[in-house]
């Protein structure tokens, strides 16, 4: 079976097909890390900034999971919103476990799934705010 259409569209079918949009994932996913991260180190090197640092990071988690869900061009905010903090927190978790374990360091297991709950509250809520700024209108520049 030959596809007679140019290798560009045909690129460009096979994408609108996907269920995800891959761009706005990973501007998502940078977004989250770019605050994330940061926030974490910063939480793990300052004596008595944990709680601060913990909510910068879900904050992180909030915007970049918002991002991909307003940029997203398939009509289903949440889920990406939802894919983007998970799949960010669990890539970004699993470099800290590894980093862990490696230096001997103690892994708390449930701290890290407790923590994967209130990440995919965040996205959730990024992925709500992302449709809201949809449905009223607001779309990426590079959409209009």
């Amino acid at each position: 079976m030959s596809d007679d259409r140019p290798r560009e569209a045909a690129t460009t079918a096979d994408r609108a097909s996907s269920g995800w949009d891959a761009d706005a994932i990973r501007a998502g996913a940078v977004t989250c890390l770019a605050i994330a991260i940061p926030a974490t180190l910063l939480g793990a090197a300052v004596d008595g900034a944990r709680t601060v640092s913990f909510f910068l990071a879900v904050l992180g988690f909030v915007i970049g999971s918002g991002s991909a869900a307003w940029a997203q061009r398939r009509g289903t905010p949440l889920s990406h919103g939802l894919v983007t903090a998970i799949g960010t927190y669990v890539a970004a978790q699993a470099v800290f476990v590894v980093v862990r374990l490696i230096t001997g360091g103690v892994v708390n297991w449930f701290a890290v799934l407790f923590t994967l709950s209130i990440v995919s509250f965040a996205g959730l809520v990024g992925g709500f705010l992302g449709q809201r700024l949809r449905s009223r209108g607001l779309v990426p520049s590079a959409q209009r």
